[in-house]
């Protein structure tokens, strides 16, 4: 029996043999559109009378559970003609052009009244009308917020999954900067709504699109931040947890994030001293170049983990928190400060609150005067979640704060955590937290009581003595006239101290420019001395020998052999001469800045400086042809042109050389180091102060029980015991390698060796066999 649609659709073509079902029909408009307007137009009224008469119901504020919507065949005849429409309409965009607009207004007016499997079957109609661009997203992004709120979970997911994705989408390929921000102002007007559930779902979508690196400018961080002041308690806690928690959020586990477009990050690149190397792998006794070459792979391990900091530092300097993106950081703080002050709220929340007004703080380097006396009420050791109050206290440190106003709270947690009657974790948390805190404060602290606070070292705790350490180690770094003279031990700089309140550096120069004048100063003598034998006369290099050979003698004769040979070779030396001059005269300058006694070598060194510099200018100029630097040197004092030096003007290969100079110098000072190089004040407001590093973290040892049940545990995985020949009697497969090497060919000298072995042992057995006793014969 047809149904009456089916029966329908065969009177209006005019087909009454065949009975044509919806999907069948579909395929046939959309292979032949201009033979089927009256099936269209057939279905799209039938779709026209059901949308009023839902419309009407919706008016009429009818349930349903009742009326037309509680019957399942009507709602699903209205949700079939509504996706066999969404098919066919861009077949028929001038018939079908009010088509979308409809079912926007259809979900706009009744969606909380529809069924759920009619509201889902016209929402991803709509979804794929906006997917063939047929109506855009801004005249239904307003439809799909609202959707996720009338507690159909099914729907919920899908209409929030095609907001995200349509977005990213949109902005594939490059940024659409003016639908972006149509779309946000209508997002950010639903989040500052007094509606929960709106500003709810407005909030969390914002905050997916900043953590997908869709949204991420200043606008979308701003419109977060800016959520912490909503009325609603919800939406604070929402933005808090989002703010608090965004550093510790993975990007890599998005799936749909492809890696194309994120640059590769280049392999860092570690330049160690030959010297160090050399001494690590051909000096010393087995076990002292077993540590050498221990401290060369720390080295290299942390140098290629500055470097990877640096370079993430310099590809991803846009990937940082909402609260770097702040436009009034002063007013945020003082505001969500103030609103801490006067909340009601449980100790969670206002710990949650009281974390960001110190990330804030730290971050921006603001000054916030109030906040720290405030902090005082909670520093105490049975405070509850006091290790991560602490850290927020660290956190709210740095250099533009005055030391006046920390002073009180940092007295305060000296004596209530580390005092002789506390506890050892009480001790080791309030030594990290001071270590912290005069890292980024040292004028904080004064000589008695760092004194004091490093005898802790010495205490039978090893939490204790590991933290009292660890601060005795940032004063030998920082401050080590603070500290007594056997205390400060071999620091890197004796005479550092910290900078005094409101001192800044400025740099006035190129940084690290000065290594390149440094390299410049020795590499340019030696190009220049390179050439010194195309432009010497015989006489020259007569001198320059019998100085070496006053230096070899050590007195002021001079050897009759050399200076014969030298005037039988005056009309032309060879390369092989001209190489091992030069070389004498290196190893001259070198003999020369080692030793500077005496007045011989005074009167060498005279001598030999009057030979280094060139009769003429022509001379100069032909020596510093094939040297670049030797020509800027060579130009900057006689005053034709200004050196890069001086005129600040540095190409690319002088940047390359900079990088690796200073390459070099990190790998010498981190091979001299003993202690830690302290970071910058930038770096460590950048970094969170985690507050499980403040606790004590040391291995404590295992009882006899709990090695017995290690040792079995790792028992299991093994079979059990067999002896080495029934394993061979059930071996399955070819021939161990044991058992091949007894079958290599030997060669050829170990074969005559063999036989040479088996000769003597021969003569041997033959020797022990004459001398030996047979006993005495008995027919004797």
């Amino acid at each position: 029996m047809a149904s009456p649609l089916e029966m329908d659709l065969m009177s209006a073509s005019g087909r009454s043999s065949e009975k044509l079902s919806l999907p069948t029909l579909q395929s046939k408009m959309k292979a032949d559109p201009e033979g089927y307007n009256s099936e269209l137009s057939l279905i799209y009224n039938q779709f026209k009378s059901s949308l009023e008469l839902f419309l009407q119901q919706a008016a009429l504020n009818f349930t349903s559970v009742s009326g037309i919507a509680s019957d399942s065949t009507v709602a699903k005849d209205l949700g079939d003609r509504t996706m066999f429409l969404a098919h066919v309409t861009p077949f028929y965009p001038k018939e079908l052009a009010q088509f979308p607009n409809e079912l926007v207004r259809f979900l706009e007016s009744s969606a909380k009244n529809l069924p759920s499997g009619l509201r889902v079957h016209v929402t991803q109609a709509l979804i794929l009308l906006i997917n063939r661009n047929i109506i855009d997203i801004k005249e239904t992004l307003e439809v799909f917020m609202v959707l996720q709120t009338v507690g159909d979970r099914v729907l919920k997911t899908l209409a929030f999954s095609h907001v995200i994705h349509s977005i990213k989408r949109m902005n594939q390929k490059h940024k659409n900067d003016p639908k972006n921000r149509a779309l946000q102002n209508i997002l950010f007007k639903m989040l500052q709504q007094e509606d929960e559930a709106k500003a709810k779902r407005a909030l969390i979508t914002l905050c997916d699109l900043h953590r997908r690196k869709v949204w991420f400018e200043d606008r979308t961080a701003n419109a977060i931040c800016m959520a912490c002041f909503h009325p609603s308690p919800r939406i604070m806690i929402a933005a808090l947890s989002f703010l608090l928690d965004f550093e510790k959020t993975e990007y890599g586990d998005d799936s749909d994030d492809s890696g194309e477009d994120e640059p590769t990050t280049p392999q860092p690149q570690v330049i160690l001293n030959k010297e160090a190397v050399y001494k690590a792998t051909h000096k010393g006794t087995s076990a002292s170049k077993k540590k050498k070459k221990a401290k060369l792979e720390r080295v290299v391990r942390s140098m290629k983990k500055k470097q990877r900091i640096s370079s993430a530092e310099g590809t991803n300097s846009n990937y940082l928190s909402p609260l770097t993106h702040l436009n009034d950081a002063q007013g945020f703080a003082e505001k969500l400060f103030s609103r801490l002050q006067s909340s009601k709220e449980r100790f969670e929340v206002k710990m949650m609150m009281l974390k960001v007004v110190a990330r804030t703080v730290g971050l921006h380097h603001l000054i916030l005067l109030n906040f720290y006396p405030h902090l005082q009420n909670y520093v105490q050791p049975h405070q509850r979640d006091v290790t991560n109050l602490l850290a927020s206290v660290v956190q709210a440190c740095h250099e533009m704060v005055p030391p006046d106003a920390v002073e009180p709270l940092f007295k305060q947690i000296v004596n209530q955590f580390v005092h002789d009657r506390s506890r050892p974790e009480a001790i080791t948390v309030g030594l990290n937290v001071v270590r912290e805190i005069c890292l980024r404060m040292p004028l904080l602290m004064t000589e008695d009581l760092l004194q004091d606070l490093v005898l802790y070292r010495k205490s039978n705790e090893k939490p204790v003595s590991s933290a009292a350490r660890a601060l005795l180690a940032l004063f030998r770094e920082i401050c080590p006239s603070l500290l007594v003279k056997k205390d400060r031990g071999r620091p890197s700089n004796p005479k550092a101290r910290p900078k005094a309140f409101g001192e800044v550096h400025v740099d006035s120069n190129i940084p690290d420019a000065e290594l390149l004048e440094e390299d410049d100063g020795a590499s340019s003598d030696d190009d220049i001395d390179g050439q010194r034998d195309d432009v010497t006369t015989d006489g020259d290099n007569q001198d320059d020998d019998d100085v070496h050979n006053i230096e070899e003698d050590g007195s002021d004769e001079i050897d009759g052999d050399d200076s014969d040979l030298e005037m039988d070779g005056g009309d032309g030396n060879t390369e092989e001469d001209e190489a091992s001059d030069e070389d004498d005269y290196n190893s001259d300058v070198s003999v020369e800045e080692e030793n500077e006694e005496g007045s011989d070598e005074e009167e060498i060194d005279e001598s030999k400086t009057k030979k280094r510099k060139f009769s003429t200018f022509e001379g100069q100029l032909n020596a510093a042809d094939n040297s670049l630097r030797a020509l800027k040197k060579l130009a900057g004092e006689n005053g034709n042109v200004s050196s890069s030096a001086s005129d600040g003007i540095l190409s690319n290969e002088d940047f390359q050389r900079i990088k690796e100079l200073k390459a070099k110098r990190d790998a010498r000072s981190v091979l001299a180091q003993h202690g830690f190089k302290v970071p910058s004040a930038e770096k460590l407001s950048m970094k969170r102060v985690d507050a499980s590093t403040l606790e004590a973290h040391i291995k404590r040892k295992y009882t006899k029980e709990e090695r017995l049940a290690l040792i079995r545990e790792g028992r299991e995985e093994t079979g059990k015991y067999r002896s080495r020949t029934a394993v061979k009697q059930k071996k399955t497969g070819g021939s161990s390698n044991r058992e091949k090497e007894h079958k290599k060919a030997m060669p050829l000298v170990a074969k005559r060796k063999k036989i040479a072995q088996a000769r003597v042992e021969k003569k041997k057995q033959k020797r022990r066999a004459s001398t030996q006793f047979r006993g005495r014969k008995a027919w004797k």
